[in-house]
């Protein structure tokens, strides 16, 4: 296996743009305005946020990266954030766990869907603030004293600690001799607070997650335990320690699942503990497992825990240095509680959760406990004697030091109704809705950095465009684009990659076009070193499964028809072959039109098109003689016919001949929404199909000319006309969550810049060629400080079925990314073909 070390960005909340674009040639006026209104400082960019929620979002985490502030990371600033004119609490944090610093974190409050402004200065000094420290991570150990035979073990090796005073340390690695009721370590573990609640490790065999409510909002943990183990049981002024754990999982601990059983981390070579950051707004500390014996084995592993102001919330990332099948994690299964189950019919990145309910408080108050995670880790919801249980599946995370690593990332919280208010199960049910929703919908942020506004701000020509293209690509190769070849590694999927429509198909093909735009050959290269290890000598593709008849496994065929053209090599004629022999059988609906998928039955989607039509177009050009055009005209034919809307002239995302789904309109068998890179993928399918349908098949050819220049018309009308881009949701610019968003803004710029090279629509769209890739430039790229280029506010995915929809908020549902392939290859394409529309006549 190769193994490649990423660079991603992290604008953590990345999500969409507000307010207004400037234009190439002019400065953007927001970065000039706060240059005068702060000219002792310069400023680093311009954030606007909105919340995507329809409920208050208070004290919300904002986290900016240094990658995306176009700051080195060996040359950090003083920043300071300020928002309506005044400074802010912020804190530099180290949010990856490498020890070093990485992005900017703050906190703002919000209401539905309330839009704020904020700028980031860098200045010679720190700001002056009387900042309200918000959390704690902290852990304390006994010297001076000495160790003794074990009062409640005297038979056993173990021992406790008598006499001498507690000092807080930054690192802690308990002896062999150490174990519960030690008396050596404060509260036996490190602990973590907020200003809602704490939490407290255990650091012995026991594993376990204790909870301290909270009655002040004011860091407590530093005073709790001082006179020994017996007094945080009893309330007192700022509260109590609130949760019997025994030998369970407590408020939200792991452990391994195996053969239907949990373990518990109970057996190790060592522990150590150490606070990694103890901040006003985040406090974080990291446990390391050496040597974890379980029944599966021995590893070491750490485990990283996060807290943020505002926040009852834990962020817990494990990363284990070998793999595992499944872990569990889950709270305590006291008498009388009601066990709470999230929604988990929900797309993958979603987070449900489990939950309990009920008088289990040490002080017979309700109390609440949920853990959180991301749908795409569950195997199983289940229970055992002592806990409520989710199995999970780690996700691979491979380096080249530990080829099997794996990483888990979850959060675990408690509600206890003193602290909270929340005194029912309903109320706590609506608590735990909304943390989801926070979890999976992250605000909507558009990032103006002084550094991109350098670079954006040239005058468009053709060398500009074709700059932007050799940028992205340029750092792509530096980034991942060579890891998604046959024996690499999937980084946006986390797994070993398959024959992908994306990473083996389009990136590849968008690489060899830029080799052909710019004269440079290497980058023709990627074919080569990914899509080609995917064919075996004797034609047959690794990775892909032909019955089950996926279009998108389709798409490759076009990086393959590029390979066996240029080489001549029979083995690519061959795998294309066996691609066109699954359109072939493909299942159709009852006039033709391809399934989406076999197990998508009679459903005919809108990136099916791109994905199957292309390439049987050219196929059949290259060794039909043109045969199945026929077929190709068909398929665009229905769905103009099913998909498209006569009020808009825009296209639904999917139709179901079987009106059964779902998602589907019960009379029209439609989807509801006009997602803006499905339609995307046919305006693509449109100008690329037409390079293989000869001049002389006029009436072929005019049913996609045709549809090409009625599509531009309702592209123009709903554009936005402040960017000139387009939003997830293209027909819903005003709702609550909506974003601008790039790759159908790349996909789009590429539909008019191309149509008007081949002279399929008229000069007159020339301009709108020109303004959609400036805008496409103003508002999703950033330049970081080493000159590289990022493309952001990319819809990560979108489908239907299986746990999506098809509602409005499940497109809203989707996470926005940044750097995935079906926006970046789309950016490339774009930049080629406006440089060929600016090339001097």
């Amino acid at each position: 296996m190769n193994h490649f070390n990423v660079k991603t960005t992290s604008v953590l909340l990345l999500s969409t743009c507000f307010g207004l674009a400037g234009c190439g040639q002019a400065k953007d006026p927001r970065l000039e305005d706060n240059a005068k209104s702060n000219p002792d400082k310069t400023v680093v960019a311009q954030l606007e946020l909105s919340n995507p929620s329809q409920f208050s979002r208070l004290q919300q985490a904002v986290y900016v990266s240094y990658y995306d502030l176009g700051l080195a990371q060996d040359a950090i600033p003083q920043l300071e954030v300020v928002a309506q004119g005044k400074t802010i609490p912020s804190q530099n944090i180290d949010n990856d766990f490498d020890g070093k610093n990485d992005g900017l974190l703050f906190l703002s409050d919000f209401t539905e869907g309330q839009n704020q402004s904020y700028k980031i200065l860098q200045s010679d000094k720190a700001p002056s603030l009387n900042g309200v420290k918000l959390t704690q991570a902290e852990i304390s150990l006994k010297e001076g004293g000495s160790w003794v035979a074990h009062s409640k073990l005297p038979d056993t090796a173990f021992q406790e600690y008598v006499g001498g005073q507690f000092k807080n340390v930054n690192s802690i690695s308990p002896p062999k001799h150490y174990t519960d009721h030690s008396n050596w370590i404060r509260y036996e573990g490190p602990g973590i607070e907020s200003d809602k609640v704490g939490y407290r490790i255990y650091l012995d065999w026991r594993n376990g997650f204790d909870i301290f409510g909270k009655l002040v909002d004011k860091p407590v943990l530093q005073n709790v335990g001082l006179d020994g183990y017996e007094s945080y049981h009893h309330k007192e002024a700022w509260g109590m320690d609130i949760l019997k754990v025994g030998s369970s999982l407590g408020a939200g601990g792991f452990g391994l699942w195996h053969n239907n059983a949990l373990s518990l981390v109970d057996k190790t070579d060592g522990l150590t503990a150490t606070i990694n950051e103890n901040g006003d707004l985040r406090s974080s500390f990291t446990i390391d497992y050496k040597g974890w014996e379980s029944t599966v084995g021995k590893q070491d592993f750490s485990a990283h825990f996060s807290m943020q102001g505002g926040s009852r919330l834990v962020k817990v990332n494990l990363d284990l240095s070998k793999a595992l099948d499944a872990m569990a994690i889950g709270v305590v299964k006291h008498p009388d509680t009601t066990f709470i189950k999230g929604n988990i019919d929900i797309t993958g990145k979603a987070y449900s959760y489990i939950a309990s309910w009920g008088k289990q408080s040490l002080d017979g108050e309700n109390l609440g406990m949920a853990v959180f995670f991301r749908q795409e880790y569950l195997q199983d919801i289940t229970e055992d004697d002592k806990n409520y249980l989710a199995v999970v599946n780690p996700l691979g995370r491979p380096t080249a030091e530990k080829p099997h690593a794996q990483e888990l990332e979850y959060y675990f919280a408690a509600v206890w109704q003193p602290e909270s208010g929340i005194d029912s199960a309903e109320d706590f049910e609506v608590y735990l809705k909304q943390e989801a929703e926070k979890l999976t919908i992250k605000p909507r942020l558009r990032l103006t950095t002084t550094a991109s506004t350098k670079l954006q701000e040239q005058t468009l020509a053709a060398n500009v465009a074709l700059d932007w293209s050799v940028r992205l690509a340029d750092a792509e190769l530096h980034r991942k684009t060579l890891s998604y070849a046959h024996d690499g590694w999937d980084v946006n999927r986390q797994r070993k990659p398959k024959f992908e429509y994306d990473i083996v198909g389009l990136y590849p093909q968008s690489y060899d076009e830029l080799a052909k735009a710019t004269g440079n050959k290497s980058y023709s290269d990627v074919l080569y070193k990914v899509t080609s290890t995917f064919i075996q000598d004797d034609g047959g593709i690794q990775a892909y499964s032909f019955d089950s008849y996926n279009i998108d496994s389709v798409a490759p065929g076009m990086a393959l028809l590029r390979l066996y053209q240029q080489t001549g090599e029979d083995k690519y004629r061959k795998a294309a072959d066996i691609l066109r022999e699954q359109l072939a059988s493909q299942p159709k609906t009852s006039e033709g039109a391809f399934w989406h998928k076999k197990k998508y039955t009679g459903q005919l989607w809108l990136d099916g098109v791109y994905m199957g039509m292309p390439f049987l177009a050219e196929y059949s050009a290259m060794f039909e003689e043109g045969h199945s055009f026929d077929e190709v005209i068909n398929e665009f034919r229905l769905t103009r016919k099913y998909l498209r809307d006569a009020d808009t002239g825009l296209y639904y995302h999917a139709w179901d001949e079987n009106k059964q789904q779902v998602w589907a309109n019960k009379d029209t068998g439609l989807s509801g929404i006009f997602w803006g890179r499905g339609v995307g993928w046919l305006s693509m399918a449109l100008v690329d199909t037409l390079d293989f349908i000869p001049e002389q098949n006029t009436e072929q050819r005019k049913v996609l000319l045709d549809m090409i220049t009625e599509l531009a018309v309702s592209l123009v009308k709903f554009q936005d006309q402040q960017t000139h881009t387009w939003w997830q949701v293209m027909d819903k610019p005003e709702a609550i969550g909506n974003y601008r968003e790039s790759s159908a803004s790349a996909m789009f710029t590429y539909f008019f810049a191309k149509a008007v090279n081949k002279g399929y629509l008229d000069e007159s769209y020339r301009a709108v060629a020109l303004e959609a890739y400036q805008g496409l430039i103003n508002e999703f790229t950033l330049v970081h400080a080493d000159g590289s280029v990022s493309m952001t506010n990319q819809c990560y995915v979108a489908g239907l079925g299986f746990g999506r929809d098809g509602s409005y908020q499940y497109y809203m549902s989707e996470p926005v990314w940044t750097n995935d392939i079906k926006g970046n290859f789309a950016f490339i394409l774009s930049g080629i073909q406006i440089a060929e529309l600016l090339k001097p006549l």
